[in-house]
């Protein structure tokens, strides 16, 4: 409406900052999809794309399943919405290296469903050359974003270890080889610890924890860069609560 030069140059300044911010917008938007579209290519062909989760938040997951756990709350859990799809495949989105105790169900204790844990069991939860192949497999081959030690209040297994170490007592045939499996864990501690199975347990998550990287170049190599995450938790007996460790 202003046929003046002033007014010319204002409007084609106006036209040229439009522009830029649209196509800024444009950009900003095509990212956004690129990301979605990404996302959703990344979950092609996963029959449970929920599961796909970075370590952070696959951790989370099994702390909020704990407590609904806790709780009484858990989620009613069917499976014949689940087995079709689980039929040609799994993508769970963490894996357990927890102790064969009966009274420690994993899947249970973090209100979990099919297709969603990579469950490996051993008494005492030691780190042997089956449990990093099967471990290996789920980081190498299924991608788990996190591996969680899973031990337990009053485990049988830690009790025989530190009976071996302390009390020189020995055990019938290959009960022997898992209870030397065990006795770096109880070697580190104080022997004169109040609550000496209690550390005993908690020190055991630990030394699993760390002899999963120190064993395994597959899963070191998947920690450093980022792809994974080593957690540890001691299951209670009483309550179900996992404490987590730090």
């Amino acid at each position: 409406m202003c046929d003046s030069p002033d007014c010319h140059h204002a409007q084609m300044a106006s036209r040229r900052l439009f522009l830029r911010a649209s196509a800024g917008l444009a950009l900003t938007a095509s990212a956004g999809l690129s990301g979605i579209f990404s996302s959703a290519a990344r979950a092609a062909g996963q029959p449970k794309p929920e599961n796909i989760l970075f370590p952070d938040a696959a951790i989370q997951r099994l702390i909020d399943g704990n407590q609904r756990y806790v709780s009484g709350v858990a989620r009613r859990h069917d499976f014949t919405q689940e087995r079709q799809a689980l039929a040609g495949g799994q993508n769970p989105y963490a894996a357990i290296l927890g102790c064969a105790d009966s009274r420690v169900i994993p899947e249970y204790a973090f209100d979990s469903a099919r297709g969603d844990l990579f469950v490996n069991r051993v008494a005492g939860n030691v780190v042997d050359d089956d449990m990093l192949g099967s471990l290996e497999y789920a980081v190498a081959v299924l991608r788990v974003p996190v591996i969680l030690v899973l031990g337990h209040e009053k485990c049988g297994a830690v009790s025989a270890a530190l009976k071996a170490v302390n009390d020189h007592e020995q055990f019938p045939g290959h009960i022997q080889t898992l209870v030397n499996a065990l006795t770096p864990a109880i070697q580190r501690l104080d022997p004169h610890d109040p609550d000496l199975l209690n550390a005993a347990i908690e020190q055991n998550v630990r030394q699993g924890m760390a002899d999963l990287t120190a064993q395994s170049d597959i899963i070191a190599k998947a920690q450093q860069q980022g792809k994974l995450k080593i957690a540890g938790g001691v299951y209670r007996l009483e309550t179900g609560k996992v404490d987590f460790l730090s």
